[in-house]
Parts: C-alpha cells; sequence; structure tokens
C-alpha cells in the first residue's frame, strides 16, 4: 500500500470516527439540522468557510488562474468581498430571525413563517430550487473527487466518484450538523496550510534566489490584470462576470445555515474576523497555485484543474504528498456534506412533510433524512459521471442558481418590512427561472454570468409586486421592529479561543 494511501485512509477514518462521536450527541431533528444552534465563532467561522469553498478552491480556483493569469483576482476578490458583506449583513439578523420565527430550522421554513404563508406556497417552491441547484452542486464535488482519485491512485474516473460519494454520504448521514461542523473545521485548517505551502515550496523550487521581479518578467502574460494571457483588452462583461461571483453569497443555503447555527449574535463580530481573514488566505493561495503553476511545468496540461495535484506529486515526498492531497478532498467534503444535508432537510421537511401532512417523530424526521442522503447522493453521482466536467462551470451554475433565488428574497425578508409574502414568492421564482433561461443564451450581453440577470430579476420582482400587492400582517411587522431592537442593542463581544468552544468532540 502507497505513503499517499496511508494518509487518505487515516484521513477518512477521522471523519468517520467524528461521524460516530456527533450521532451519540444527535437526538432531536435540531440537531441533526442545525447542531442545536450552539456553534462558537471559530467553528462557525471555518465551517462556513470551508462548506462555501468545495473542491473547486483547489482545482477549479487554481485551474482558472493557471489559464488566466491574474486574471482571477476579479473573481477571487469579488468572493472576498462578497463573504465580509455577507456576515456583516446576514449573520446577526438571520440568526435572529430564524429562531424568532418558529424557531425555523430550514430556509424554506423560514420563508414560510416569516410571511406568514398560509396558502403554504413559499415553502415547496423553495425547497425544490434547492433541490435542483444542490443536484448540480454536490455534483460539481463529486467530480473533484473523481479527478483527484483518478489522478492520484490511476482508478477509474466514474468508480472514484462513487468512491467518494459513499464516503461523504456515511459520516453526513451518521451524524449530520455536527458532524459537517467539527470536520469542517479540520478541513477548513487543513486547507489553507496547503494553499500556503504548496505554492511557496513551488516558487523556491523554480527561483531558489527568490527573485520576484525576474519571475514577473519571464511570465509577463500572467501578470495583467486587464488582459488575458493571449495579450486581449478583458471586456467589461468579463470583469462584472466575475466581479459577480460575490453576490452570490446572500442566496448558499449551506453557507446560511451555519449563521442559523451560531450560539448568539453576541459572537458575530469575532465570527467575522476569523471567516474573512480563512478566506482571503484561502483565495490567495488559490490564484498563487495556478500562476506558479503554469511557469513551473514546462509543457501545457491537458486538464489545468489538476495543477495542485501535479505540483505536490511532483514537490513533496509521498506521506507530505498524501496529507497536501487530503486538503483536496477535504475541501470537497466540507462542502458535499453540507450540501447533502440541506438538500435532505428540504426533502424531507419542506416537501414529504409539507404534503403529507404526517406528524412524526425527532427520531422518524432523523432517520428519514439519512435515507435521503442516500438518495440525492446517487442522483448526483450520476450527473457527475461525465469525466469531461468542468468542476468550475458546474459551480458557477449552481452558486447563481441560488445566489438570484434566494439572496434578493432574503436580504429584503432582513431588512425591508413592506415586502410580502407575494413578493417574496415572486423573487424566488423570477430569480431561479432567469438564472436557468440566461443560462441557455450566448453573445453580446447574454454571455454576462447569468447571476446578475438573475439578481436583478428577483429585486424587481420582489418590490414592484410587494409594492401592487397588500401590506404583509401588522403582528409581522411589530415582531421585525422588536427584534431589530433588540440587535442595535450593545452588548459585549464575546472573546474565544479555537479550542474553548463546548462543541467540539
Amino acid at each position: 500500500m502507497s505513503p499517499i494511501l496511508y494518509t487518505f485512509a487515516a484521513y477518512l477514518g477521522l471523519t468517520l470516527l467524528i461521524g460516530l462521536i456527533a450521532w451519540r450527541r444527535t437526538q432531536e431533528i435540531q440537531d441533526y439540522l442545525l447542531g442545536g444552534r450552539r456553534l462558537g465563532p471559530w467553528t462557525a467561522a471555518l465551517s462556513a468557510g470551508a462548506s462555501d469553498m468545495s473542491g473547486w478552491l483547489l482545482l477549479g480556483l487554481p485551474g482558472y488562474a493557471y489559464g488566466s493569469g491574474l486574471n482571477a483576482f476579479w473573481l477571487a476578490g469579488g468572493l472576498w468581498i462578497g463573504t465580509w458583506l455577507n456576515w456583516r449583513l446576514m449573520a446577526k439578523r438571520l440568526r435572529q430571525f430564524s429562531k424568532t420565527f418558529n424557531d425555523s430550522l430550514t430556509l424554506p421554513s423560514y420563508f414560510e413563517n416569516r410571511f406568514a404563508d398560509s396558502q403554504q406556497l413559499i415553502r415547496p417552491v423553495s425547497a425544490a430550487f434547492i433541490i435542483l441547484f444542490f443536484l448540480f452542486y454536490t455534483a460539481s464535488g463529486l467530480v473533484a473527487g473523481g479527478k483527484l482519485f483518478h489522478e492520484v491512485f490511476e482508478i477509474d474516473y466514474h468508480l472514484a466518484v462513487i468512491l467518494g460519494a459513499i464516503v461523504i454520504v456515511l459520516y453526513t448521514a451518521i451524524g449530520g450538523f455536527l458532524a459537517v461542523s467539527w470536520t469542517d473545521v479540520i478541513q477548513g485548517l487543513l486547507m489553507a496550510a496547503a494553499l500556503i505551502m504548496v505554492p511557496l515550496i513551488a516558487f523556491q523550487q523554480q527561483q531558489p534566489d527568490l527573485n520576484i521581479e525576474l519571475y514577473i518578467q519571464q511570465n509577463e502574460p500572467l501578470f495583467r490584470l486587464f488582459y488575458s494571457p493571449t495579450g486581449e483588452p478583458l471586456t467589461l462583461i468579463a470583469i462584472l462576470s466575475l466581479l459577480a461571483w460575490g453576490l452570490g453569497y446572500f442566496g448558499q443555503p449551506h453557507i446560511l445555515a451555519r449563521f442559523k447555527a451560531i450560539s448568539s449574535p453576541q459572537i458575530v463580530p469575532l465570527a467575522t474576523k476569523v471567516a474573512v481573514t480563512w478566506t482571503g488566505i484561502t483565495l490567495v493561495g488559490g490564484m498563487a497555485v495556478g500562476i506558479i503553476g503554469n511557469g513551473f511545468f514546462n509543457e501545457t496540461l491537458p486538464d489545468g484543474e489538476k495543477v495542485f495535484i501535479q505540483l505536490v506529486s511532483v514537490l513533496f515526498n509521498p506521506y507530505v504528498a498524501g496529507l497536501l492531497l487530503a486538503a483536496i478532498l477535504a475541501a470537497i467534503m466540507s462542502t458535499a456534506d453540507s450540501q447533502l444535508l440541506v438538500s435532505t432537510s428540504a426533502l424531507t421537511q419542506d416537501l414529504y412533510q409539507r404534503f403529507t401532512h404526517q406528524e412524526m417523530s425527532d427520531q422518524k424526521l432523523i432517520r428519514m433524512s439519512r435515507l435521503a442522503v442516500v438518495v440525492i447522493a446517487i442522483i448526483a453521482a450520476l450527473i457527475a459521471q461525465d469525466p469531461e466536467s468542468g468542476v468550475l462551470d458546474l459551480v458557477a451554475y449552481a452558486w447563481a442558481g441560488f445566489g438570484a433565488s434566494f439572496g434578493p428574497t432574503l436580504l429584503l425578508s432582513l431588512y425591508w418590512k413592506r415586502m410580502n409574502k407575494v413578493g417574496a414568492l415572486a423573487g424566488i421564482v423570477f430569480g431561479g427561472v432567469t438564472v436557468v433561461v440566461w443560462k441557455q443564451l450566448e453573445g453580446g450581453w447574454f454571455d454576462l454570468y447569468e447571476i446578475v440577470p438573475g439578481i436583478a430579476a428577483s429585486t424587481l420582482a420582489i418590490v414592484i409586486v410587494s409594492l401592487v400587492t397588500p401590506k404583509p400582517p401588522q403582528e409581522i411587522v411589530a415582531k421585525i421592529d422588536g427584534m431589530v431592537g433588540l440587535l442595535k442593542q450593545k452588548a459585549p463581544t464575546l472573546k474565544s479561543s479555537i479550542f474553548s468552544s463546548d462543541n467540539y468532540p
């Protein structure tokens, strides 16, 4: 057995052990879906970051930077700003609103309770969009896993996809949200360490004297911010499309779940600092891997998304390489597990239970959720069977779908009291449908990333429909006023060590 395989086996064994420990602490459906709302600042921040970035951070982003050079700055910059705005604008209010409005565990249930939707239309519609787009998002993680196992162990790609799905399903189904969050902390730290170490070692190997000026001169096409490596100027559409990735954060259910799960709004300032710092480090590292990797290899790689894997294989001994390659697996698992968990909650609580009107015990809901994890993973694995699929392409489509469907609806629900249930439903539908339709068009402004027209359509639909339809119930408005007043009160900011949270096993 190779040293790399030993490392992988040890890492996977650790994640399964964490899943078993979390299983013993999962007694109620709130534990399974939101960890009992008791995440500390470090756990919430690192878990949100790790579940956000996925396999595209070590495959998709380096691959994009490998082919486009410093152009990747526009993509990374948009994501970094989006991360900060998401924590700044959403975290406190979503934690408070979701708790106050009938202790809403899922995003669809929050919409239903926030807008007093007695017709029960918003919940199933939003759940359907969640399942649709998460199938593609989860598939992107399985594609990344397939590429990893195929490249490292020369396993058949299709078999590799299935193996990756089995591992993720095991600890997600067993341990639920706590297992996902605890493993995310380990995975987030491992990802950051790998993205710092690999580009630094690669640069030293290629340029022992660390002559940065000479390196830039030798690889000048990669360091032009407003031009492509082929010398063509970047268009306004291209720059806006890359920056617009940051707009997607407001609607990502797997990231927003961390906001609902934090123990108190008081920990948000510290969690924000941790999350923004971690995101900045990993994005810069991902770009550096691609740019340095482009200058490192004499021949062009057939698949730029494997540049991180190739650098690790060349630069490190098998034991260290195994640990660093496990960072890719960590990135894949940290997002796919969160996506599976949110998808299953939408399927079991927001669709099945809503349409059957069955009252089920927490234990039965947990069993159904675990079964749903398996079903959704199987469908995602089928979508991921094409080895030519691009990780970044799949992520881009799902990211836009969530950002447009839920971003404006959720953000305005936290800040605009005049918004009503009809406007919310219109925003979800118009945003999601616009992304699906725009994706099929091309040429001119239709080349603009579909998240931009999707968010614009959603926002306009919410505002116009809300203003031409009756005002929301007065009791809803009064409840919002009360919550906002509480959040504005000065409260001591909690300080915490990464080891002080009682949420660790």
